[in-house]
């Protein structure tokens, strides 16, 4: 193995970041996940590469996988609002649980039979790459410029940020049984139901414990509140894990906790970890990259090929049709949840538990699941904007203001500032900002249009896709809502 000095490490590192980070913008351009941009910078840099850096630790890539997820999975709930999941919470929750134990189970067969595994070392396999992956969904709605009708974007969110603990708990509890042959398959449901019940419960707990610290705490230095949040993260899932519950669990609903609760400094906060969680990903993605042999593959691409089209065109879509049988979602709306679950990077740091654990297959599983995250995004990612236009499931993209100002709450402040997008034909058209009949508690402070900003007066009329960024007591921002939304009716 080849040794850097101190100053070439930190030489090649940033080397890296900045390449990375300019991939970012040509994959906007070129439609296919920046996440898999980054998987292809590390493979350069491998030593099977133009770069020649020798790594092969997959307890270093494990170590850093972990950390990664912790603060996506972070990230992922923290920006998820409650009142968009709610309605779709059944729905979420039923695809990350009996989803991922039924598409598990269905690859598992399949590879068993293809590859000459026994069910459990197949099953294995199917745990591995059971969970769908948010970031490369989204990164290619956001590249491509898709949006989705109804509630499939949330359902979406939900499932990918939901189904990790579940192919995790799924993974570790076979490479167990696998590696300790008295074991017996029965011993995982008491563990399935003591983890997932601990992290439900200390998630919770911890998100609420969270809140009450980071509004109750005066610190002098403003830059030590995101240290604060950065500590609480690993706290809640150090602490969980230990007392044997799910820690990604934990550490995702005490996410969704706290991005639905007020406290001090929340949009800086929040921005502060999407920074960080963007660096995890670009760490996580380049790390997987050297750690894989490229020169390795080439045997395994037809088995890793059939695998692929298998989860794509059968596993996935069998789970999705027999999980959400008895919804209202149309056949349409399943077809595409079908199509979208890509793989990501979570399947590849969990094919290094067979690695530490030593397992006989243990090779063979990282090769196949890295063949198969690479198939899934390229082939499901690049087709998700026309399947998406196919079915029919495609809505007109909303972009998002990006406001010149910022309201930091105290903690117990009453006062929020929002965002409120003007639809056509409301009723508010046409109508001067002083005959619209605001609530007394409401000031608009500023009127986004066409990428500019307007200083709003008494005598200014606001147009059909302006953008509000509204000063309002909370318990008027849903009566002004309502009357943005609020349709006119027929003209006389």
């Amino acid at each position: 193995m080849l040794h850097f000095s101190t100053e070439q490490i930190l030489l090649i590192v940033a080397t890296l970041l900045l390449v990375s980070i300019f991939a970012s913008i040509a994959s906007s351009r070129l439609g296919i996940p920046s996440l898999l941009l980054f998987l292809l910078v590390g493979m350069l840099a491998g030593s099977d590469g133009l770069g020649g850096i020798y790594f092969d630790d997959p307890g270093v890539a494990q170590f850093l996988g972990v950390i990664a997820l912790i603060f996506i999975l972070f990230d992922g709930g923290v920006n998820t609002r409650w009142s968009s999941v709610r309605p779709v919470l059944w729905k979420g929750l039923g695809l990350s649980t009996l989803g991922v134990f039924l598409t598990a189970l269905l690859l598992g067969w399949f590879s068993s039979w293809l590859l000459g595994f026994s069910l459990l070392e197949g099953f294995l396999l199917g745990a591995i790459v059971s969970s769908t992956d948010a970031a490369a969904v989204f990164s290619i709605l956001r590249a491509r410029s898709v949006s989705l009708k109804g509630n499939l974007q949330p359902l979406l969110e939900l499932e990918s940020g939901s189904n990790d603990p579940m192919a995790v708990f799924l993974t570790l509890g076979l490479v167990q049984v696998l590696s300790v042959p008295e074991a017996s398959p029965l011993g995982l449901i008491p563990m399935f139901l003591q983890q997932m019940l601990f992290g439900v419960l200390l998630g919770y707990g911890l998100g609420r414990g969270m809140v009450t610290l980071v509004n109750r705490v005066r610190l002098d230095y403003e830059g030590l509140y995101p240290v604060l949040t950065l500590s609480l993260v690993t706290l809640s899932y150090g602490i969980t894990t230990l007392l044997g519950g799910n820690g990604f669990l934990a550490v995702y609903i005490s996410a969704i906790v706290m991005g639905n609760s007020e406290f001090i400094h929340k949009k800086s906060l929040i921005r502060f970890h999407e920074g960080v969680a963007w660096l995890m990903q670009i760490m996580m993605f380049l790390t997987l990259g050297l750690l894989v042999f490229p020169s390795k593959l080439g045997g395994i691409v037809p088995v890793g090929l059939l695998i692929a089209i298998f989860l794509m065109c059968v596993a996935r879509p069998v789970s999705v049709f027999i999980t959400l049988a008895f919804t209202r979602l149309n056949f349409r709306e399943k077809a595409f949840l079908s199509w979208v679950g890509l793989r990501g990077a979570v399947p590849i740091i969990l094919a290094t538990f067979p690695l530490l654990a030593g397992l006989p297959l243990a090779d063979t599983y990282f090769n196949v699941v890295f063949f198969i995250v690479l198939t899934s995004v390229l082939i499901q990612g690049t087709f998700i904007p026309w399947v998406s236009r196919w079915l029919g499931v495609d809505a007109p993209v909303t972009k998002k203001m990006i406001s010149p100002l910022e309201f930091v709450p105290t903690g117990t402040s009453k006062n929020d500032l929002v965002e409120i997008s003007v639809p056509a034909g409301s009723a508010i058209l046409g109508k001067p900002i002083v005959q619209m009949g605001l609530p007394k508690k409401v000031l608009i402070v500023l009127v986004s249009r066409e990428e500019e900003f307007l200083m709003p007066r008494g005598d200014t009329i606001l147009e059909a896709g302006d953008t509000l960024l509204v000063l309002a007591d909370k318990d008027e921002i849903n009566v002004l809502r309502e009357q943005v939304n609020t349709r006119s009716g027929p003209k006389e």
